[in-house]
């Protein structure tokens, strides 16, 4: 995409793809190798997605770090931005990603965890963006969220939220309603953490 055509970045965040650290709730299903190569999977589709979305710049930000092999070849095959993670929560790491990106453009940030996440989402969601709505999400079915969406960080929605809860989404509500701040969800979808959503995957033909 040439430069003065690009519509928004995409964040993507991601964890390293080693054994024990990645997917752990799926260890007991498919043990602690297996799980890491399903979280190297679900890292490449997740660019994947981004990039067919072709809305502008894909990056990528890694925990623990960037050094990751896979990271660094996925950098080098597709031309992705690699960046560490940086914050004590999830919150604090999204909210610092929010304020490296969005002064040069607006910024959707998905993690890897949503084999579902179609890059048309991602299209319909930029096109949420609009003048009056301050930011835009795709809620997922544990409670949490899939997709943010924002043309500005806004701080007030990472601050106070029980990260890996199912109360993520319900709390980033009320903080928004708190602040005044106006929001806009797309169609709920799923993430794929624990054997439930496994063979959901499965069945489905995601992963």
């Amino acid at each position: 995409m040439h430069r003065d055509a690009e519509r928004a970045a995409i964040a993507v965040f991601a964890k390293a793809p080693v054994a024990g650290f990645a997917k752990t709730r799926l260890i007991p299903e498919i043990g602690a190798e297996r799980a890491a190569d399903l979280q190297a999977r679900l890292i490449e589709k997740a660019i994947a997605t981004a990039q067919t979305a072709d809305l502008g710049p894909v990056s990528l930000w890694c925990a623990p770090s960037r050094q990751h092999k896979l990271f660094q070849s996925l950098a080098e095959k597709s031309g992705i931005g690699l960046y560490d993670q940086v914050g004590a929560d999830l919150g604090a790491r999204m909210l610092h990603a929010f304020e490296t990106i969005t002064p040069r453009l607006p910024t959707l940030l998905i993690g890897t965890d949503c084999p579902a996440l179609r890059s048309d989402d991602l299209s319909r969601c930029l096109e949420a963006l609009q003048p009056g709505i301050d930011a835009v999400f795709i809620p997922a079915e544990d409670g949490g969220y899939v997709l943010a969406a924002m043309k500005r960080p806004h701080p007030e929605l990472f601050s106070g939220i029980s990260w890996g809860t199912s109360e993520v989404m319900a709390q980033t509500r009320a903080r928004a309603i708190q602040s005044k701040l106006r929001i806009a969800e797309s169609a709920t979808l799923w993430d794929l953490d624990n054997p439930a959503d496994y063979q959901r995957a499965l069945a489905l033909g995601l992963i």
